[in-house]
């Protein structure tokens, strides 16, 4: 995982080729994988330096994904320059202000804000999918058992991860098998990735990591939105974006349940995805964020289509090892 912000020793000579030799590079991000982020200021021009190193990290994606997105009017940061034999890929910069800061910012804009996205998505979802893998039944039952690889462990339960499996199995083909569209699933669209920018089109929100998308149902990205691992949406304003959705895109009946059935899984992933980068990559900040996503989790468990996984966490996982179980951990 990143380590350090030191610009890669191949920068200078990407920049240089790409007609950027002048530009300074200022660090801006690292992530929850080996992708770095750096500002590129050249005078008045800025751009982004997205820094993807192989073997661990591949650009194509992302790349194939933004050209996908802008081909159709969406907002994904333009392609200025690439090298993909050393991962690095010059991109088109949105800025510093993400959807989250203008929320923290103005509280009465949430709803506002929230409802663009969601009409983003809306139009997003009127499209054939982009040309990516199937989010099929490998793929979810491999994201949810990373509560049971790492998480279960960590606070030192010995589960039965062959009845997860099977309770999964039991609940997942309300999604493969709902009347809703196969549309492009960016799979993390929340507010810490979605830009405010000054373009009229595009709902004014510039779309960031997107790489990993997936053809899947409808309704995971608005659980990501909604139900966001990193920032309380309250109950009355995710109930209100759900509506809307339905009134501007008009799914099936079966959406809701499959949207508690994503909620369920989406949230298990992240609960153990989180307990990962502080167990395995030393960033325990991530176990600040336990206590919100057992409470999206169990709130998704509520939900009558889900009711055989709800049972195995009845059975496998005490109440007093779920929120604040592992709170000792997380730094002060």
């Amino acid at each position: 995982m990143v380590t350090d912000m030191i610009p890669p020793a191949a920068a200078p000579a990407f920049l240089s080729a790409a007609g950027w030799g002048h530009a300074a590079i200022v660090p801006l991000a690292g992530d929850a994988s080996f992708r770095r982020y750096f500002r590129v200021i050249d005078g008045s021009r800025r751009a982004v330096l997205m820094d993807s190193p192989p073997p661990h990290e591949d650009p194509r994606p992302f790349i194939a994904i933004a050209e996908h997105l802008t081909g159709h009017g969406f907002a994904a940061p333009q392609i200025l320059a690439r090298d993909l034999e050393q991962g690095l890929v010059l991109i088109e910069d949105f800025g510093d202000l993400r959807v989250k800061e203008q929320m923290e910012a103005e509280p009465a804009s949430e709803l506002a804000v929230y409802a663009r996205a969601v009409d983003l998505l809306a139009e997003l979802h009127r499209l054939p999918a982009a040309n990516v893998p199937p989010y099929d039944r490998a793929v979810y039952q491999r994201e949810a058992g990373l509560l049971t690889d790492w998480y279960c462990p960590a606070v030192g339960l010995a589960v039965d991860s062959d009845a997860y499996i099977r309770a999964w199995d039991a609940v997942l083909p309300i999604v493969e098998q709902s009347t809703s569209p196969v549309v492009t699933v960016l799979r993390d669209y929340h507010a810490e990735n979605i830009m405010l920018i000054e373009r009229a089109a595009s709902h004014g929100l510039g779309l960031l990591d997107f790489q990993d998308a997936l053809a899947g149902h409808p309704a995971y990205d608005l659980v990501s939105l909604l139900q966001d691992a990193r920032r309380d949406v309250p109950e009355e304003v995710e109930a209100a974006m759900l509506a809307h959705y339905r009134t501007v895109a008009n799914p099936p009946a079966d959406f809701d349940a499959a949207y508690a059935v994503l909620g369920a899984q989406r949230n298990a992933k992240i609960i153990g995805i989180f307990t990962r980068l502080w167990k395995r990559d030393g960033k325990p900040r991530y176990l600040s964020f336990l206590p919100r996503m057992w409470g999206l989790l169990e709130r998704d468990l509520a939900h009558p289509a889900i009711a055989p996984v709800a049972q195995w966490f009845a059975a496998n996982i005490p109440a007093d090892q779920r929120h604040h179980a592992l709170e000792g951990f997380v730094p002060a």
